[in-house]
């Protein structure tokens, strides 16, 4: 029987994978962790909810042992943008959370999901089609944390035979939870703003390509690979996953189709686009696709008409 906690419950992944799970395995098996002491409603409303910081091992292990816990998603962790003003809070967070669950599922036997990103890769990455297996030399504190995480994840399933899964997310869409400073979510503010306004400034500049996905294909994706058979995950805690690359500007046409009248304008923030530049304009998920039967279900045209549809209800 499937026991699940998940880090970062009230994030913009854990909003919605807490849910997901909880209607697979039971509200009552599905036990949301954050660090706010008042979760949102939902949360509380609709299963367990325990507050805690992922900096102290101590509390979580005792909430693992109490819960009888097999299976953590692990998903508390600063964004690109966010860890790039405060690198030293980010890696404290980022690493250092994730070495506590490490230890934590390691005397507890518990399988672990552990997100990675798109920013997992540098400017001398291969920028089109990229790689599953490629050189990853990221320039941005938040990448580094993402490729010392694949790191760690492989040492502790090598020497310790650790069950841990993972995806290279792209940048995520979703219309339920608020940007959380990644340098992909002008892809979330545009939506409300082209409702509202019919206008949008965007913080990148025109042509600047990006892999991106629409949340529910994420959350299907996390639960998918941790249902996988084992012994057919060759890359196992790092892999590529996509849906769509696009720039903002074909971004705007397609919400044009949609909103008559709609335009863009671009005033770029350095910090966010020398990040975005230093990503893959696309990647290479053929690994996921054979290994586990990864296929996305929404395109730019069907996300976009989701979207708003769901923004204008």
């Amino acid at each position: 029987m499937h026991r699940i906690i998940v880090t970062g419950a009230t994030g913009q992944i854990g909003s919605e994978l807490v849910p997901a799970l909880r209607e697979r395995y039971g509200a009552a098996n599905v036990i949301a962790v954050g660090h706010k002491k008042t979760p949102p409603p939902e949360l509380l409303e609709l299963g367990p909810y325990a507050a805690l910081d992922i900096r102290e091992q101590s509390a979580l292990a005792a909430l693992v042992e109490l819960e009888r816990i097999d299976t953590i998603y692990h998903l508390a962790a600063l964004l690109s943008a966010t860890a790039e003003a405060n690198p030293l809070h980010a890696w404290e967070i980022n690493m250092g959370g994730l070495l506590n669950v490490l230890e934590v599922a390691r005397l507890n036997n518990c399988a672990v999901f552990h997100p990675s990103s798109i920013g997992a890769f540098g400017p001398s990455t291969p920028p089109d089609h990229t790689p599953q297996v490629t050189i990853q030399r990221p320039n941005t504190m938040y990448g580094v944390t993402k490729v010392s995480g694949e790191l760690l994840c492989d040492y502790y399933h090598s020497r310790f035979g650790l069950d841990i899964r993972g995806l290279r997310f792209p940048g995520l869409i979703s219309h339920k939870t608020p940007p959380g400073g990644g340098t992909t979510d002008y892809a979330v503010e545009i939506f409300p703003a082209a409702l509202t306004e019919k206008k949008y400034t965007c913080f990148l500049k025109k042509g600047t390509y990006l892999d991106m996905m629409y949340m529910p294909d994420a959350i299907r994706a996390a639960m998918e690979i941790m249902e996988a058979e084992p012994g057919r995950l060759r890359h196992r805690n790092a892999y590529n996953l996509t849906a769509m690359s696009f720039a903002p500007e074909e971004l705007a046409a397609e919400i044009s189709l949609h909103i008559p009248g709609f335009t863009i304008s671009y005033q770029p923030d350095p910090v966010r686009q020398a990040i975005a530049d230093s990503w893959p304009n696309s990647l290479d998920d053929s690994a996921a696709r054979a290994d586990w039967g990864w296929q996305p279900r929404f395109g730019l045209a069907e996300m976009t008409a989701e979207m708003l549809a769901a923004l204008s209800g």
